[in-house]
Protein backbone atom coordinates (compact mmCIF):
# COMPACT_ATOMS: atom_id res chain seq x y z
CA UNK A 1 0.00 0.00 0.00
CA UNK A 2 1.13 3.55 -0.77
CA UNK A 3 0.86 5.55 2.46
CA UNK A 4 0.00 9.25 2.66
CA UNK A 5 2.05 9.33 5.87
CA UNK A 6 4.46 6.61 6.95
CA UNK A 7 6.48 6.98 10.14
CA UNK A 8 8.83 4.18 11.10
CA UNK A 9 10.64 4.22 14.46
CA UNK A 10 10.47 8.03 14.47
CA UNK A 11 12.26 9.53 17.45
CA UNK A 12 12.76 13.17 18.39
CA UNK A 13 15.19 14.18 21.13
CA UNK A 14 16.09 17.59 22.51
CA UNK A 15 19.22 17.24 24.61
CA UNK A 16 18.53 14.43 27.06
CA UNK A 17 14.74 14.71 26.64
CA UNK A 18 12.90 12.29 24.35
CA UNK A 19 9.80 13.94 22.86
CA UNK A 20 8.79 11.13 20.49
CA UNK A 21 9.98 7.61 21.17
CA UNK A 22 10.32 5.08 18.30
CA UNK A 23 6.91 5.93 16.87
CA UNK A 24 5.29 3.93 14.06
CA UNK A 25 2.23 5.38 12.31
CA UNK A 26 0.70 4.93 8.88
CA UNK A 27 -2.09 6.99 7.32
CA UNK A 28 -3.83 5.87 4.11
CA UNK A 29 -5.76 7.70 1.41
CA UNK A 30 -9.32 8.61 2.37
CA UNK A 31 -8.81 8.33 6.13
CA UNK A 32 -9.72 10.96 8.72
CA UNK A 33 -7.55 10.72 11.84
CA UNK A 34 -7.88 12.07 15.36
CA UNK A 35 -4.66 12.51 17.36
CA UNK A 36 -5.35 12.57 21.09
CA UNK A 37 -3.12 12.44 24.13
CA UNK A 38 -2.15 14.15 27.39
CA UNK A 39 -0.06 17.30 27.65
CA UNK A 40 3.57 16.56 26.88
CA UNK A 41 2.78 13.54 24.71
CA UNK A 42 4.44 15.14 21.68
CA UNK A 43 1.36 15.92 19.57
CA UNK A 44 2.61 19.23 18.21
CA UNK A 45 6.08 17.85 17.50
CA UNK A 46 4.49 14.95 15.65
CA UNK A 47 2.50 17.38 13.50
CA UNK A 48 5.65 19.35 12.71
CA UNK A 49 7.12 16.16 11.24
CA UNK A 50 3.90 15.23 9.42
CA UNK A 51 3.82 18.68 7.81
CA UNK A 52 7.51 18.50 6.76
CA UNK A 53 8.50 21.32 9.09
CA UNK A 54 10.80 19.20 11.26
CA UNK A 55 13.08 16.21 10.70
CA UNK A 56 13.19 13.34 13.20
CA UNK A 57 16.33 12.70 15.22
CA UNK A 58 16.13 9.03 14.25
CA UNK A 59 13.86 6.81 12.19
CA UNK A 60 12.23 7.46 8.83
CA UNK A 61 9.37 9.83 8.02
CA UNK A 62 7.74 9.64 4.58
CA UNK A 63 5.16 12.30 3.70
CA UNK A 64 3.15 11.97 0.47
CA UNK A 65 5.68 9.48 -0.83
CA UNK A 66 8.70 11.70 -0.08
CA UNK A 67 11.19 10.81 2.63
CA UNK A 68 12.28 13.69 4.84
CA UNK A 69 15.98 14.30 4.44
CA UNK A 70 15.89 13.26 0.78
CA UNK A 71 13.45 15.84 -0.58
CA UNK A 72 13.25 19.62 -0.97
CA UNK A 73 10.79 20.40 1.82
CA UNK A 74 9.92 23.74 0.23
CA UNK A 75 8.41 21.82 -2.67
CA UNK A 76 6.71 19.32 -0.36
CA UNK A 77 5.16 21.73 2.14
CA UNK A 78 2.58 23.29 -0.23
CA UNK A 79 1.10 19.79 -0.64
CA UNK A 80 0.32 19.75 3.10
CA UNK A 81 -2.21 22.19 4.53
CA UNK A 82 -1.53 23.22 8.13
CA UNK A 83 -3.54 25.23 10.62
CA UNK A 84 -1.87 25.64 14.01
CA UNK A 85 -1.53 28.15 16.82
CA UNK A 86 2.16 28.63 15.99
CA UNK A 87 1.35 29.55 12.39
CA UNK A 88 -1.56 31.79 13.41
CA UNK A 89 0.79 33.90 15.55
CA UNK A 90 2.50 35.08 12.35
CA UNK A 91 -0.67 36.41 10.72
CA UNK A 92 -0.67 40.26 10.93
CA UNK A 93 -3.66 41.66 12.81
CA UNK A 94 -4.15 44.36 10.16
CA UNK A 95 -4.24 41.87 7.25
CA UNK A 96 -7.52 41.69 5.33
CA UNK A 97 -9.23 38.35 5.80
CA UNK A 98 -9.23 37.64 2.06
CA UNK A 99 -5.46 38.21 2.03
CA UNK A 100 -4.93 35.91 5.01
CA UNK A 101 -6.27 33.12 2.80
CA UNK A 102 -4.83 34.10 -0.58
CA UNK A 103 -1.24 34.51 0.69
CA UNK A 104 -1.13 30.77 1.37
CA UNK A 105 -0.68 30.39 -2.41
CA UNK A 106 2.87 31.72 -1.91
CA UNK A 107 3.35 30.13 1.52
CA UNK A 108 3.65 33.51 3.26
CA UNK A 109 1.80 35.39 5.95
CA UNK A 110 1.35 39.09 5.34
CA UNK A 111 0.74 40.34 1.82
CA UNK A 112 3.59 42.36 0.36
CA UNK A 113 4.45 42.64 -3.34
CA UNK A 114 3.26 39.26 -4.59
CA UNK A 115 0.92 39.27 -7.57
CA UNK A 116 -2.09 36.98 -7.43
CA UNK A 117 -4.28 35.83 -10.28
CA UNK A 118 -8.02 36.39 -10.29
CA UNK A 119 -8.40 32.63 -9.90
CA UNK A 120 -6.44 32.80 -6.61
CA UNK A 121 -8.71 35.50 -5.24
CA UNK A 122 -11.82 33.64 -6.41
CA UNK A 123 -10.65 30.45 -4.69
CA UNK A 124 -9.92 32.32 -1.45
CA UNK A 125 -13.41 33.83 -1.46
CA UNK A 126 -14.99 30.44 -2.21
CA UNK A 127 -13.16 28.83 0.72
CA UNK A 128 -14.31 31.64 3.00
CA UNK A 129 -17.86 30.98 1.77
CA UNK A 130 -17.56 27.25 2.50
CA UNK A 131 -16.70 28.07 6.11
CA UNK A 132 -19.38 30.79 6.29
CA UNK A 133 -17.00 33.70 6.84
CA UNK A 134 -17.10 35.22 3.33
CA UNK A 135 -18.97 38.24 4.71
CA UNK A 136 -15.79 39.02 6.69
CA UNK A 137 -13.49 39.10 3.63
CA UNK A 138 -12.87 42.86 3.85
CA UNK A 139 -12.47 42.93 7.64
CA UNK A 140 -9.05 42.88 9.24
CA UNK A 141 -7.99 39.62 10.86
CA UNK A 142 -7.43 41.27 14.26
CA UNK A 143 -11.11 42.29 14.53
CA UNK A 144 -12.42 38.71 14.27
CA UNK A 145 -13.65 36.57 17.12
CA UNK A 146 -11.61 33.49 18.02
CA UNK A 147 -14.13 31.23 16.31
CA UNK A 148 -14.05 33.31 13.13
CA UNK A 149 -10.25 33.23 13.13
CA UNK A 150 -10.23 29.44 13.36
CA UNK A 151 -12.46 29.18 10.30
CA UNK A 152 -10.29 31.59 8.35
CA UNK A 153 -7.19 29.58 9.32
CA UNK A 154 -8.75 26.37 7.99
CA UNK A 155 -9.77 28.12 4.76
CA UNK A 156 -6.18 29.29 4.41
CA UNK A 157 -4.87 25.76 4.99
CA UNK A 158 -7.01 24.54 2.07
CA UNK A 159 -5.92 27.30 -0.32
CA UNK A 160 -3.27 25.24 -2.13
CA UNK A 161 -5.65 22.28 -2.56
CA UNK A 162 -3.46 20.10 -0.32
CA UNK A 163 -3.34 16.31 -0.38
CA UNK A 164 -3.03 16.22 3.41
CA UNK A 165 -4.68 18.66 5.84
CA UNK A 166 -3.41 18.94 9.43
CA UNK A 167 -5.44 20.86 12.02
CA UNK A 168 -3.50 21.24 15.26
CA UNK A 169 -5.98 21.91 18.10
CA UNK A 170 -8.40 24.11 16.11
CA UNK A 171 -10.85 24.11 19.04
CA UNK A 172 -8.39 25.62 21.52
CA UNK A 173 -9.69 28.83 23.09
CA UNK A 174 -13.24 28.50 21.76
CA UNK A 175 -16.35 28.82 23.89
CA UNK A 176 -19.07 26.17 23.69
CA UNK A 177 -20.91 27.82 20.80
CA UNK A 178 -17.73 28.39 18.82
CA UNK A 179 -16.62 24.82 19.41
CA UNK A 180 -19.90 23.37 18.21
CA UNK A 181 -19.87 25.54 15.08
CA UNK A 182 -16.34 24.35 14.33
CA UNK A 183 -17.22 20.70 14.95
CA UNK A 184 -20.10 21.06 12.49
CA UNK A 185 -17.86 22.59 9.83
CA UNK A 186 -15.25 19.85 10.27
CA UNK A 187 -17.91 17.15 10.09
CA UNK A 188 -18.95 18.53 6.69
CA UNK A 189 -15.33 18.56 5.58
CA UNK A 190 -14.84 14.96 6.73
CA UNK A 191 -17.95 13.83 4.85
CA UNK A 192 -16.80 15.36 1.56
CA UNK A 193 -15.13 12.62 -0.53
CA UNK A 194 -13.11 15.29 -2.34
CA UNK A 195 -11.52 16.54 0.89
CA UNK A 196 -7.86 15.73 1.51
CA UNK A 197 -6.73 13.22 4.09
CA UNK A 198 -7.47 14.85 7.46
CA UNK A 199 -5.50 14.79 10.72
CA UNK A 200 -7.11 16.61 13.65
CA UNK A 201 -5.23 17.09 16.92
CA UNK A 202 -7.33 17.65 20.02
CA UNK A 203 -7.16 17.46 23.81
CA UNK A 204 -10.83 16.67 24.19
CA UNK A 205 -12.94 13.70 23.12
CA UNK A 206 -15.97 16.02 22.88
CA UNK A 207 -14.30 17.86 19.98
CA UNK A 208 -14.20 14.80 17.71
CA UNK A 209 -16.46 15.58 14.72
CA UNK A 210 -18.69 12.93 13.15
CA UNK A 211 -17.12 11.35 10.09
CA UNK A 212 -13.63 10.81 11.48
CA UNK A 213 -12.52 7.22 11.00
CA UNK A 214 -9.29 6.55 12.91
CA UNK A 215 -7.44 7.57 16.06
CA UNK A 216 -3.83 7.77 17.15
CA UNK A 217 -3.80 7.75 20.96
CA UNK A 218 -0.52 8.91 22.44
CA UNK A 219 0.69 7.94 25.87
CA UNK A 220 3.16 9.79 28.09
CA UNK A 221 6.61 10.69 26.72
CA UNK A 222 5.75 10.41 23.03
CA UNK A 223 4.74 6.76 22.86
CA UNK A 224 1.83 5.18 20.97
CA UNK A 225 -0.87 3.89 23.32
CA UNK A 226 -3.06 2.61 20.47
CA UNK A 227 -3.76 3.33 16.79
CA UNK A 228 -6.45 2.17 14.39
CA UNK A 229 -10.19 2.50 13.72
CA UNK A 230 -11.71 5.11 16.02
CA UNK A 231 -14.24 2.88 17.81
CA UNK A 232 -11.59 0.26 18.52
CA UNK A 233 -9.06 2.71 19.94
CA UNK A 234 -11.33 5.07 21.86
CA UNK A 235 -12.12 2.76 24.78
CA UNK A 236 -12.18 3.40 28.50
CA UNK A 237 -9.25 1.02 28.95
CA UNK A 238 -7.02 2.75 26.38
CA UNK A 239 -7.97 6.25 27.47
CA UNK A 240 -7.43 5.47 31.15
CA UNK A 241 -3.96 4.10 30.40
CA UNK A 242 -3.01 7.13 28.28
CA UNK A 243 -4.15 9.72 30.82
CA UNK A 244 -3.19 7.82 33.97
CA UNK A 245 -6.62 7.86 35.63
CA UNK A 246 -9.85 5.81 35.48
CA UNK A 247 -12.05 7.21 32.70
CA UNK A 248 -15.41 6.35 31.22
CA UNK A 249 -16.18 6.71 27.51
CA UNK A 250 -19.65 7.07 25.98
CA UNK A 251 -20.96 7.48 22.44
CA UNK A 252 -24.31 8.81 21.25
CA UNK A 253 -25.79 10.96 18.52
CA UNK A 254 -22.60 10.73 16.52
CA UNK A 255 -20.50 12.29 19.29
CA UNK A 256 -18.10 11.02 21.96
CA UNK A 257 -17.88 11.87 25.66
CA UNK A 258 -15.25 11.05 28.28
CA UNK A 259 -15.23 11.73 32.01
CA UNK A 260 -13.61 10.51 35.20
CA UNK A 261 -14.95 7.18 36.42
CA UNK A 262 -15.21 8.72 39.86
CA UNK A 263 -15.45 12.46 40.72
CA UNK A 264 -12.26 13.93 42.17
CA UNK A 265 -13.94 14.76 45.48
CA UNK A 266 -15.12 11.17 45.85
CA UNK A 267 -11.65 9.82 45.02
CA UNK A 268 -10.20 12.01 47.74
CA UNK A 269 -12.38 10.41 50.40
CA UNK A 270 -10.99 6.91 49.74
Amino acid sequence: MSWVLDLQSVTVRRGTTTILDSMDWQVAEGERWIVLGPNGAGKTTLMQIASARMHPTAGRATVLGETLGRVDVFELRPRVGLASAALAEHIPADELVRDVVVTAAYGVTGRWRERYEELDTARALELLRVFEVDALADRTYGTLSEGERKRVQIARALMTDPELLILDEPGAGLDLGGREELVGALAELAADPHSPVLILVTHHVEEIPPGFTHMLLLGPHGTVQAAGPLAEVLTAENLSAAFGMPLLVAYGGGRWLARAAQPAAARGRH
